[in-house]
């Protein structure tokens, strides 16, 4: 955990890359333990931890139907000037579908954006809903006017209320606060660009994000995710077959919800674990959209079924 490799990273980012490289050092709870014993368990970060709130529902249960969106501020040489980045999120996979840095806030630039990432992801019309917060370009007359040409639906923050756009601020949050961070501001829009499309590609390919099973968001858009998550079980079910005496009861599931929900309802834990896990204990989600027929299953997913059965 000390290691430079692992010295910035959780217990639970330490265990799914070391599953994803088919080696078991030790469980979750025992690298906690360890890490305890010698005094060791602290935030890891120097961030903050984050708050939860819970405003108006969304639920999401396949990729494209809820993005979510914001503009953070990123620091510039001259005193007092900032870059904006504009950045559409999925709720469900956690893939940025669209970021871009620019000198001002518009809402023309927004408009434009989203009619990009419609256009680049096939959003059909009247199958999306994009949450933002009450800022000016969220509302402006041309974001919304776009919004209703392409079939999207709109979903906004209560007024002055910071955190009714969770996903938005957690995905800032990340961004801002990874090691290769620069320290220093951006000498310029494009300078900032190039930093923001080099994050991009490494939350989207290489982040295993802990909210989806710590599989990558690109891996969960493009529903890749059920077969890494059962080759994990594998090598568990290897591992606790080599040494039984290390385990007192069934090894780790290895799962991701099959569906997410922006600003949830005050509903029980044990109402929302029944609403099911893409990669369960008995049976896997299909990936098609509630609002479509469902698709014939690849052959991943078919052969994630056999295994399942098997």
């Amino acid at each position: 955990m000390n290691s430079p490799a692992c010295r910035d990273l959780a217990p639970a980012q330490i265990v799914a890359r070391l599953a994803d490289q088919r080696m078991y050092v030790a469980s979750e709870a025992t690298i906690y333990r360890i890490l305890r014993a010698h005094g060791q368990l602290a935030h890891r970060h120097c961030s903050a931890p984050r708050k939860h709130h819970a405003p108006k529902e969304l639920v999401a249960d396949g990729p494209n139907q809820v993005w979510s969106w914001d503009i953070t501020y990123l620091p510039s040489c001259v005193r007092g000037q900032f870059f904006c980045l504009y950045l559409f999120v999925d709720i469900w996979s956690r893939r940025i579908v669209k970021a871009e840095v620019h000198g001002r806030e518009d809402g023309d630039i927004a408009a434009r954006m989203l009619r990009d990432a419609c256009r680049e992801h096939d959003v059909d019309p009247n199958t999306l809903t994009v949450h933002a917060d009450n800022g000016g370009p969220m509302k402006a007359a041309t974001m919304l006017a776009t919004m209703r040409a392409l079939g999207v639906a709109s979903s906004f923050s209560r007024p002055r209320v910071s955190d009714d756009n969770p996903f938005s601020e957690a995905l800032f949050r990340t961004l801002k606060y990874v090691p290769n961070y620069p320290r220093k501001p951006f000498e310029s829009v494009d300078a900032a660009w190039a930093w923001v499309e080099r994050f991009v590609a490494w939350y989207n390919n290489e982040h295993r994000h802990s909210g989806i099973g710590f599989v990558t968001p690109a891996e969960r858009h493009n529903g890749a995710d059920v077969t890494v998550l059962l080759a994990r079980r594998v090598v568990y079910e290897t591992a606790r077959q080599a040494h039984p005496e290390r385990w007192s009861g069934p090894t780790r599931a290895w799962d991701a919800p099959a569906r997410v929900t922006l600003n949830p309802d005050s509903l029980p834990t044990e109402a929302r674990a029944e609403s099911g896990l893409r990669c369960g204990a008995h049976s896997l989600p299909s990936m098609a959209p509630h609002h479509q027929p469902q698709a014939r299953p690849t052959s991943a997913r078919r052969q994630a079924g056999t295994t399942l059965a098997a």
